[in-house]
Protein backbone atom coordinates (compact mmCIF):
# COMPACT_ATOMS: atom_id res chain seq x y z
CA UNK A 1 0.00 0.00 0.00
CA UNK A 2 1.37 3.30 -1.28
CA UNK A 3 -0.01 6.92 -1.45
CA UNK A 4 3.08 8.51 -3.61
CA UNK A 5 5.39 7.13 -6.15
CA UNK A 6 8.96 8.39 -6.22
CA UNK A 7 10.74 7.27 -9.08
CA UNK A 8 14.32 7.01 -7.90
CA UNK A 9 17.49 5.31 -10.01
CA UNK A 10 17.72 3.24 -7.29
CA UNK A 11 16.04 1.14 -4.21
CA UNK A 12 16.81 2.02 -0.87
CA UNK A 13 15.39 0.11 2.44
CA UNK A 14 13.72 2.44 4.46
CA UNK A 15 14.65 3.43 8.24
CA UNK A 16 17.19 0.96 7.14
CA UNK A 17 19.06 1.97 10.40
CA UNK A 18 15.88 2.18 12.65
CA UNK A 19 15.16 -1.04 12.25
CA UNK A 20 18.14 -2.90 12.82
CA UNK A 21 18.52 -0.90 16.27
CA UNK A 22 14.88 -1.83 16.79
CA UNK A 23 15.40 -5.78 15.67
CA UNK A 24 19.16 -5.92 17.19
CA UNK A 25 20.29 -8.75 15.00
CA UNK A 26 23.58 -8.81 16.64
CA UNK A 27 22.19 -11.09 19.16
CA UNK A 28 21.47 -13.54 16.62
CA UNK A 29 18.32 -15.62 16.04
CA UNK A 30 15.60 -16.15 13.03
CA UNK A 31 14.04 -12.79 11.48
CA UNK A 32 11.06 -13.00 8.75
CA UNK A 33 11.07 -10.36 6.17
CA UNK A 34 7.61 -10.43 5.33
CA UNK A 35 8.05 -8.03 1.92
CA UNK A 36 11.35 -9.27 0.38
CA UNK A 37 11.46 -7.00 -2.33
CA UNK A 38 15.35 -6.44 -3.25
CA UNK A 39 16.69 -7.92 0.17
CA UNK A 40 17.58 -4.89 1.53
CA UNK A 41 16.71 -5.80 5.28
CA UNK A 42 16.97 -9.30 4.38
CA UNK A 43 20.73 -8.79 3.08
CA UNK A 44 21.94 -6.26 6.44
CA UNK A 45 20.16 -8.52 8.93
CA UNK A 46 22.38 -11.74 7.55
CA UNK A 47 25.46 -9.35 8.08
CA UNK A 48 25.33 -10.53 11.31
CA UNK A 49 27.00 -14.38 11.76
CA UNK A 50 24.31 -15.73 14.56
CA UNK A 51 21.09 -14.70 12.34
CA UNK A 52 18.78 -16.94 9.72
CA UNK A 53 15.98 -14.82 7.76
CA UNK A 54 12.74 -16.21 6.41
CA UNK A 55 11.89 -13.93 3.51
CA UNK A 56 8.40 -13.75 1.79
CA UNK A 57 7.18 -11.60 -1.38
CA UNK A 58 3.78 -11.99 -3.47
CA UNK A 59 5.86 -10.86 -6.23
CA UNK A 60 7.85 -13.17 -8.44
CA UNK A 61 10.32 -10.72 -9.99
CA UNK A 62 11.17 -11.36 -6.20
CA UNK A 63 12.66 -14.48 -6.68
CA UNK A 64 15.74 -12.80 -8.76
CA UNK A 65 17.13 -11.21 -5.77
CA UNK A 66 16.68 -13.89 -3.35
CA UNK A 67 18.66 -16.45 -5.39
CA UNK A 68 21.68 -14.26 -4.89
CA UNK A 69 21.05 -14.64 -1.30
CA UNK A 70 20.71 -17.83 -0.81
CA UNK A 71 23.81 -18.31 -2.98
CA UNK A 72 25.64 -15.57 -0.45
CA UNK A 73 24.10 -17.58 2.81
CA UNK A 74 23.24 -20.70 1.90
CA UNK A 75 20.96 -22.64 4.79
CA UNK A 76 20.59 -19.49 6.75
CA UNK A 77 18.58 -17.70 4.28
CA UNK A 78 15.10 -19.02 3.04
CA UNK A 79 12.51 -17.78 0.53
CA UNK A 80 8.82 -18.45 -0.22
CA UNK A 81 6.92 -17.07 -3.13
CA UNK A 82 4.00 -16.30 -0.90
CA UNK A 83 1.03 -13.80 0.48
CA UNK A 84 2.52 -12.10 4.17
CA UNK A 85 -1.45 -12.88 5.40
CA UNK A 86 -0.70 -16.86 5.16
CA UNK A 87 2.52 -16.47 7.73
CA UNK A 88 0.31 -19.14 9.96
CA UNK A 89 1.16 -21.95 7.05
CA UNK A 90 4.81 -21.17 7.24
CA UNK A 91 6.46 -24.53 8.69
CA UNK A 92 8.72 -23.12 11.52
CA UNK A 93 9.53 -26.14 13.55
CA UNK A 94 10.36 -24.57 16.50
CA UNK A 95 12.55 -21.42 15.09
CA UNK A 96 13.08 -18.94 17.62
CA UNK A 97 11.63 -15.54 15.97
CA UNK A 98 13.22 -13.21 17.46
CA UNK A 99 11.74 -10.23 14.87
CA UNK A 100 8.83 -9.69 12.19
CA UNK A 101 9.57 -6.86 9.30
CA UNK A 102 6.71 -4.91 7.37
CA UNK A 103 7.54 -2.51 4.82
CA UNK A 104 4.24 -1.55 2.93
CA UNK A 105 5.85 0.32 0.13
CA UNK A 106 6.88 -0.23 -3.64
CA UNK A 107 10.35 -0.34 -4.56
CA UNK A 108 11.96 1.16 -7.46
CA UNK A 109 12.35 -1.84 -9.70
CA UNK A 110 7.85 -2.85 -8.92
CA UNK A 111 7.46 0.64 -10.02
CA UNK A 112 9.71 1.14 -12.94
CA UNK A 113 7.93 -2.04 -14.17
CA UNK A 114 5.99 -0.94 -17.27
CA UNK A 115 3.69 -4.36 -16.85
CA UNK A 116 2.83 -3.84 -13.36
CA UNK A 117 1.39 -0.68 -14.01
CA UNK A 118 1.74 0.68 -10.82
CA UNK A 119 2.24 4.21 -12.03
CA UNK A 120 0.34 7.33 -13.16
CA UNK A 121 3.14 7.45 -15.34
CA UNK A 122 2.53 3.96 -17.29
CA UNK A 123 1.06 3.14 -20.68
CA UNK A 124 -0.89 0.02 -21.55
CA UNK A 125 -3.93 -1.62 -20.25
CA UNK A 126 -4.72 -0.57 -16.02
CA UNK A 127 -3.32 -3.60 -14.35
CA UNK A 128 -1.65 -2.81 -10.67
CA UNK A 129 -1.25 -6.75 -10.07
CA UNK A 130 1.50 -7.32 -7.73
CA UNK A 131 1.53 -11.08 -7.89
CA UNK A 132 -1.25 -13.97 -6.66
CA UNK A 133 -3.94 -12.23 -7.82
CA UNK A 134 -6.95 -13.12 -9.28
CA UNK A 135 -7.73 -10.13 -11.27
CA UNK A 136 -6.47 -6.39 -12.17
CA UNK A 137 -6.89 -2.96 -11.98
CA UNK A 138 -8.78 -3.01 -15.45
CA UNK A 139 -11.39 -5.52 -14.28
CA UNK A 140 -12.36 -3.39 -11.36
CA UNK A 141 -12.67 -0.65 -14.15
CA UNK A 142 -14.60 -2.25 -16.47
CA UNK A 143 -17.09 -4.67 -14.15
CA UNK A 144 -18.06 -2.56 -11.28
CA UNK A 145 -21.08 -0.07 -11.17
CA UNK A 146 -20.82 3.11 -10.32
CA UNK A 147 -21.81 3.18 -6.40
CA UNK A 148 -18.93 0.71 -6.09
CA UNK A 149 -16.33 2.47 -7.69
CA UNK A 150 -17.20 5.24 -5.95
CA UNK A 151 -16.97 3.28 -2.25
CA UNK A 152 -13.44 2.53 -3.51
CA UNK A 153 -12.16 5.61 -4.53
CA UNK A 154 -13.35 7.21 -1.32
CA UNK A 155 -12.47 4.43 1.23
CA UNK A 156 -9.36 3.39 -0.03
CA UNK A 157 -7.93 6.69 -1.47
CA UNK A 158 -9.52 9.52 0.23
CA UNK A 159 -10.68 11.00 -3.14
CA UNK A 160 -13.59 13.84 -2.82
CA UNK A 161 -14.44 13.38 -6.37
CA UNK A 162 -15.08 9.88 -6.38
CA UNK A 163 -18.57 10.07 -7.41
CA UNK A 164 -17.35 12.92 -9.92
CA UNK A 165 -15.12 10.58 -11.42
CA UNK A 166 -16.90 7.26 -11.00
CA UNK A 167 -19.66 8.61 -13.36
CA UNK A 168 -17.53 9.84 -16.06
CA UNK A 169 -15.80 6.22 -15.92
CA UNK A 170 -19.44 4.98 -16.34
CA UNK A 171 -19.77 6.52 -19.42
CA UNK A 172 -16.35 6.76 -21.04
CA UNK A 173 -16.55 2.58 -20.85
CA UNK A 174 -19.74 2.72 -22.70
CA UNK A 175 -17.78 3.98 -25.71
CA UNK A 176 -14.28 2.32 -25.07
CA UNK A 177 -11.42 0.65 -23.05
CA UNK A 178 -10.17 2.55 -20.94
CA UNK A 179 -6.40 2.60 -20.03
CA UNK A 180 -3.97 3.39 -17.45
CA UNK A 181 -3.55 7.26 -19.60
CA UNK A 182 -7.44 7.12 -20.21
CA UNK A 183 -8.10 6.85 -16.76
CA UNK A 184 -5.51 9.85 -16.03
CA UNK A 185 -7.18 11.74 -18.55
CA UNK A 186 -10.86 10.66 -16.69
CA UNK A 187 -9.23 11.70 -13.67
CA UNK A 188 -7.89 15.72 -14.75
CA UNK A 189 -10.98 16.35 -16.28
CA UNK A 190 -12.95 15.53 -13.21
CA UNK A 191 -11.42 18.30 -11.33
CA UNK A 192 -11.86 21.99 -11.21
CA UNK A 193 -9.02 22.73 -9.44
CA UNK A 194 -5.21 22.19 -10.92
CA UNK A 195 -2.78 23.51 -8.64
CA UNK A 196 -2.47 20.38 -6.47
CA UNK A 197 0.75 19.50 -4.05
CA UNK A 198 0.77 16.08 -5.38
CA UNK A 199 -0.45 14.46 -8.87
CA UNK A 200 -4.03 14.13 -9.03
CA UNK A 201 -4.25 10.85 -10.23
CA UNK A 202 -2.57 9.84 -7.21
CA UNK A 203 -5.92 8.74 -4.85
CA UNK A 204 -7.01 6.78 -7.53
CA UNK A 205 -4.32 4.84 -8.63
CA UNK A 206 -3.38 4.50 -4.52
CA UNK A 207 -6.89 3.43 -4.33
CA UNK A 208 -7.13 0.94 -7.34
CA UNK A 209 -3.68 -0.95 -6.01
CA UNK A 210 -4.99 -1.55 -2.14
CA UNK A 211 -8.16 -2.71 -4.27
CA UNK A 212 -6.37 -5.29 -6.55
CA UNK A 213 -3.88 -6.35 -4.18
CA UNK A 214 -7.13 -6.77 -1.00
CA UNK A 215 -4.03 -4.72 0.97
CA UNK A 216 -6.64 -4.23 3.92
CA UNK A 217 -6.71 -8.22 4.33
CA UNK A 218 -3.66 -8.50 4.04
CA UNK A 219 -2.12 -5.97 5.91
CA UNK A 220 -4.98 -7.05 8.76
CA UNK A 221 -4.15 -11.03 8.32
CA UNK A 222 -0.83 -10.44 8.50
CA UNK A 223 -0.99 -8.77 11.78
CA UNK A 224 -2.70 -11.28 13.45
CA UNK A 225 -0.65 -14.43 12.22
CA UNK A 226 2.67 -12.71 12.81
CA UNK A 227 1.54 -12.35 16.32
CA UNK A 228 -0.04 -15.73 16.42
CA UNK A 229 3.96 -17.26 15.22
CA UNK A 230 5.69 -15.05 17.59
CA UNK A 231 6.89 -15.80 20.62
CA UNK A 232 6.81 -13.46 23.81
CA UNK A 233 10.08 -11.07 24.00
CA UNK A 234 9.55 -11.07 20.06
CA UNK A 235 9.21 -7.67 18.04
CA UNK A 236 6.75 -6.95 15.21
CA UNK A 237 8.12 -3.95 13.17
CA UNK A 238 5.81 -1.84 10.12
CA UNK A 239 6.66 0.65 7.98
CA UNK A 240 3.37 2.34 6.43
CA UNK A 241 3.59 5.23 3.48
CA UNK A 242 0.01 6.28 3.93
CA UNK A 243 -2.65 7.23 6.65
CA UNK A 244 -5.13 4.52 6.32
CA UNK A 245 -2.16 1.67 6.55
CA UNK A 246 -0.80 3.29 9.55
CA UNK A 247 -4.57 3.48 10.91
CA UNK A 248 -4.56 -0.18 11.33
CA UNK A 249 -1.71 -0.28 12.55
CA UNK A 250 -1.76 2.01 15.38
CA UNK A 251 -4.85 0.93 16.26
CA UNK A 252 -3.79 -2.98 16.19
CA UNK A 253 -0.71 -2.47 18.23
CA UNK A 254 -2.04 0.34 20.38
CA UNK A 255 -5.40 -1.88 21.49
CA UNK A 256 -3.47 -4.89 22.41
CA UNK A 257 -0.74 -3.10 24.71
CA UNK A 258 -3.80 -2.19 26.80
CA UNK A 259 -5.12 -4.63 29.71
CA UNK A 260 -8.27 -6.85 29.04
CA UNK A 261 -10.32 -8.75 31.64
CA UNK A 262 -10.34 -12.33 30.04
CA UNK A 263 -14.42 -12.19 30.22
CA UNK A 264 -16.54 -8.93 29.70
CA UNK A 265 -18.63 -10.51 32.60
CA UNK A 266 -16.08 -10.50 35.27
CA UNK A 267 -15.24 -7.97 36.94
CA UNK A 268 -11.47 -5.96 36.05
CA UNK A 269 -8.89 -7.51 38.46
CA UNK A 270 -5.42 -9.65 38.31
CA UNK A 271 -6.73 -11.51 35.27
CA UNK A 272 -6.45 -8.59 33.29
CA UNK A 273 -3.31 -9.21 30.62
CA UNK A 274 -1.88 -7.42 27.66
CA UNK A 275 -0.73 -9.12 24.45
CA UNK A 276 1.66 -5.93 23.38
CA UNK A 277 4.21 -3.38 24.82
CA UNK A 278 4.18 -0.28 22.59
CA UNK A 279 7.61 0.22 21.21
CA UNK A 280 6.74 3.93 20.56
CA UNK A 281 3.68 6.08 21.10
CA UNK A 282 4.12 8.47 17.88
CA UNK A 283 5.70 6.62 15.05
CA UNK A 284 9.46 6.85 13.84
CA UNK A 285 10.15 9.09 10.59
CA UNK A 286 12.68 9.32 8.67
CA UNK A 287 15.76 11.82 8.92
CA UNK A 288 16.65 14.67 7.40
CA UNK A 289 20.07 12.95 5.93
CA UNK A 290 17.85 9.79 4.86
CA UNK A 291 15.16 12.54 3.21
CA UNK A 292 18.06 13.92 0.91
CA UNK A 293 19.06 10.33 -0.24
CA UNK A 294 15.39 9.03 -0.55
CA UNK A 295 12.95 10.88 -1.62
CA UNK A 296 10.33 7.66 -1.59
CA UNK A 297 10.79 7.42 2.55
CA UNK A 298 9.26 10.64 2.78
CA UNK A 299 5.86 9.97 3.85
CA UNK A 300 7.05 6.73 6.20
CA UNK A 301 6.00 6.06 9.51
CA UNK A 302 7.87 3.20 11.77
CA UNK A 303 5.39 1.54 14.57
CA UNK A 304 6.67 -1.57 16.72
CA UNK A 305 5.52 -3.60 19.39
CA UNK A 306 6.77 -6.07 21.52
CA UNK A 307 5.00 -8.90 22.30
CA UNK A 308 4.52 -10.00 26.20
CA UNK A 309 1.78 -12.99 26.31
CA UNK A 310 0.54 -15.71 24.43
CA UNK A 311 -3.25 -15.00 24.40
CA UNK A 312 -5.60 -17.27 22.35
CA UNK A 313 -8.30 -14.73 20.78
CA UNK A 314 -7.13 -11.07 20.12
CA UNK A 315 -8.50 -10.78 16.74
CA UNK A 316 -11.99 -10.17 17.09
CA UNK A 317 -11.57 -5.99 17.69
CA UNK A 318 -9.63 -5.41 15.24
CA UNK A 319 -11.88 -7.43 12.62
CA UNK A 320 -14.59 -5.78 13.70
CA UNK A 321 -13.17 -1.88 13.55
CA UNK A 322 -11.88 -2.79 9.91
CA UNK A 323 -14.83 -4.19 9.19
CA UNK A 324 -16.44 -1.66 6.78
CA UNK A 325 -13.13 -2.00 4.71
CA UNK A 326 -13.39 -5.64 4.17
CA UNK A 327 -16.48 -5.36 3.24
CA UNK A 328 -15.91 -3.02 0.45
CA UNK A 329 -13.07 -5.55 -0.61
CA UNK A 330 -15.39 -8.03 -1.09
CA UNK A 331 -16.90 -6.65 -3.82
CA UNK A 332 -14.12 -8.38 -6.10
CA UNK A 333 -16.05 -11.52 -5.83
CA UNK A 334 -18.14 -10.07 -8.51
CA UNK A 335 -14.75 -9.89 -10.54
Amino acid sequence: MNATIFPEKKHYPVLLNEIISIITPQYGGTFIDCTFGQGGYAKKILEYPKTKVIALDRDIESVKASLNLKKNFGKRFFFKNKKFSHLDDLELNNENIRGIIFDLGYSYTQIKDTTKGLSFNSYGDLNMKMGLNKFSAKDVIHKLNKSELEKIFKFFGDEKDSKKIASKIIKIREIKQIDTQGLVKIIEASKKKKNYKIHVATKIFQSLRVFVNKEISELIFGLINATKILKPGGIIVVVTFHSLEDKIVKFFFKNLSEKKSISRYMPKTDEEDKLFKLGNKKPIVPSNKELKTNARSRSAKLRFAIKEKNILKFEKEILEKFNYLLEIENLSRKL
